[in-house]
Order: structure tokens, then C-alpha cells, then sequence
């Protein structure tokens, strides 16, 4: 058969292949909700394992019987609510008005600057002026400490609220400065879409960077790499597959289905712990398949955007949970 030839693997979609800014995803978009809650959370990435599950679709031909998925592990301790941000329509776009500081938090400290003065006149002032502002957000930040990780500088970041300006206000000022857990956002069975940076993999080379096929033995000054480069004025044409940065770029990918949430993290315990991450010691979130980026980063997750139709809404029974040693012990 004839030999299928390509001359790139890689999308012009993801421009420019650069480092993300940080090490944390950003969100640009949210699923409207008429309810007053958050509309995504967050998350750290413990590493895979396999699981048997009794299949429940409705259509699998093993529908009934017990089959094996690979599964994500991500341990979800609480999320501590930091800040209120009040929004006002400006001639740029929506604009922050006021914004109301929780009182002090020791590993906060670590990540901004916490201002000392009270802000019971600054949160009396915004209930005041209420009916001015367009939206309400909320600043969160995380608590690694509690996790398996050896870290106590948190993540901090930004989280739009469901509802109207009302509920948002009155959802902002029951949860000011207290914690939300996972179960609040999310319960098994539902779907949704995870974005964090990918690993990092640092310069490389066109075929292991864009999939270029290599060229014939017996070219001119290489095979591993484009033959034409493109027009001879013009520096460099930006078409063109060459060698650079791969890899820690920000991603998103969709319709991960949640498989089980629980507050035991002995369930996944396993001797030696997970390579480059340990044991869980919170809570922990069971996802199908794999998701994107390395252990113990962060992975922020909203609810699907456009969630398959072909998945049930309730979560398969989980028969086992591989708990087989990765140091092999």
C-alpha cells in the first residue's frame, strides 16, 4: 500500500505555542445559572489509576457487566472564599467598583497583601449601592496545606457566581471568609470541563513538535525537519513547522464525567504513595480518563459546556479501585 504522508500533525489553532503566563488556568466563560452558586472550582491532580465499574449506558453492549476505565485522581480540599468584587459597566468593559477583603488568613498572606484596617463600612457601603453593579464575583484561594502535597502557598483566583445581582450579594456575604467543599459545586455522575497547563516539555524539534514526517535518506541538509521553509523575502513564514517551545501550554478539555467524591481518602491509599505527589488527605474526585497536565498542578474545572447526551446521568457503581503500589512494594 502506498505510504500516507503528511507534512504536519499540528493545529494552527494553538497560536503562539509559548509558556502559559502562569502556572494556573485561566476561566474567560461560565455556564449561566439562575442559581447562587460557583460557577467552577479547583482542584490538585494526584496521578491515574484503573477502576471497575458495572457499565450503565444504555446502549454499551456490556451494558450490566463489569469493565475496566482508567481514571484521573484529584484531591479537592476545601476552597476558602477570600474576597467580594463588585463589577460596573465602563467604557472598556466591566470594571471592578469595590472590593470587600475577608479578615486575615496566615498562608493568604503568603500569596497578597491583606489590608489591616476593617471592612465592615466598605461591605455596609456595598450593600448600599447595590442596585449599581452589573455583577458580583468572588476571589478564592486554595489550601494545598491540606492536601498531600508539601506546599502552603495557595492559588488565588477569580470566580463568577449564578443568579442575579441580589443573589450573588447574598451569596458573597454568607460565604465570606468560610470554606466551600467540592460536593457544593458537583455530584457524581455529571459532566465537566477541566482546564490547566499541560506538562512542559521544553524546546523541541519540528517532528516531535508538530509530527513533521521525516523526509528521505538521501536529502540535502537534514531529514528531521520541513523542506521548504517558505518564500525567500520575508524573515520567516509563521506557517512553516519548525523547532521551539512544546508543551505548559493552557488547555481545556471537555465532557470529563465524574465517577465518585468521597471525604475517605484511606479508599486510595496506597502503599509508597502516588509517585511524584503521596496520599491523598482530604477529599477526592474519581474523573474518567486522563486530564491534562502534571502532578500536584492545579486543575480548575466548570460544569460542561456542552455535555454529551450519551452518558447517563447517574454514575456507574464502582466495584474496585486499583490500589496496586507504584513503587513496587
Amino acid at each position: 500500500m502506498p505510504k500516507t504522508r503528511s507534512p504536519r500533525k499540528s493545529s494552527l489553532q494553538y497560536w503562539p505555542r509559548v509558556r502559559a503566563r502562569r502556572m494556573y488556568a485561566r476561566l474567560r466563560t461560565s455556564i449561566p445559572s439562575k442559581e447562587a452558586k460557583l460557577q467552577s472550582f479547583a482542584g490538585y491532580k494526584v496521578g491515574m489509576t484503573h477502576i471497575i465499574i458495572t457499565d450503565n449506558r444504555t446502549h454499551s453492549q456490556t451494558k450490566g457487566e463489569e469493565i475496566s476505565l482508567p481514571a484521573t485522581i484529584i484531591e479537592c480540599p476545601p476552597l476558602k472564599i477570600a474576597s467580594i468584587r463588585a463589577y460596573k459597566n465602563s467604557p472598556e468593559g466591566l470594571a471592578v467598583s469595590q472590593e470587600i477583603v475577608a479578615s486575615s488568613d496566615k498562608n493568604l498572606g503568603r500569596k497578597i497583601i491583606i489590608p489591616k484596617k476593617s471592612q465592615e463600612a466598605k461591605l455596609a457601603e456595598l450593600e448600599k449601592n447595590a442596585s449599581s453593579f452589573v455583577e458580583i464575583r468572588l476571589n478564592a484561594f486554595t489550601q494545598p496545606h491540606l492536601s498531600g502535597i508539601s506546599k502552603r502557598t495557595p492559588e488565588y483566583f477569580e470566580i463568577t457566581i449564578g443568579g442575579n445581582v441580589e443573589d450573588q450579594l447574598k451569596f458573597a456575604k454568607e460565604h465570606l471568609g468560610k470554606e466551600i467543599k467540592v460536593q457544593d459545586f458537583v455530584r457524581e455522575g455529571q459532566q465537566i470541563d477541566t482546564f490547566a497547563v499541560t506538562k512542559g516539555k521544553g524546546f523541541q524539534g519540528p517532528v516531535k513538535r508538530h509530527g513533521v514526517t521525516l523526509r528521505q535518506h538521501k536529502s540535502e541538509k537534514g531529514f528531521r525537519g520541513p523542506a521548504n521553509v517558505g518564500s525567500w523575502t520575508g524573515n520567516r513564514s509563521w506557517t512553516v513547522a519548525h523547532a521551539g517551545q512544546m508543551g505548559f501550554h493552557q488547555r481545556m478539555e471537555r465532557n470529563k464525567l465524574v465517577i465518585k467524591i468521597s471525604d475517605k481518602p484511606e479508599e486510595i491509599r496506597i502503599s509508597g504513595g502516588f509517585i511524584r505527589f503521596g496520599n491523598p488527605r482530604t477529599t477526592f474526585m474519581l474523573v474518567k480518563g486522563s486530564v491534562q497536565g502534571a502532578k500536584k498542578r492545579l486543575i480548575r474545572f466548570r460544569h460542561a459546556q456542552r455535555p454529551s447526551t450519551k452518558v447517563p446521568s447517574q454514575a456507574p457503581s464502582v466495584e474496585l479501585i486499583s490500589l496496586h503500589s507504584q513503587q513496587g512494594n
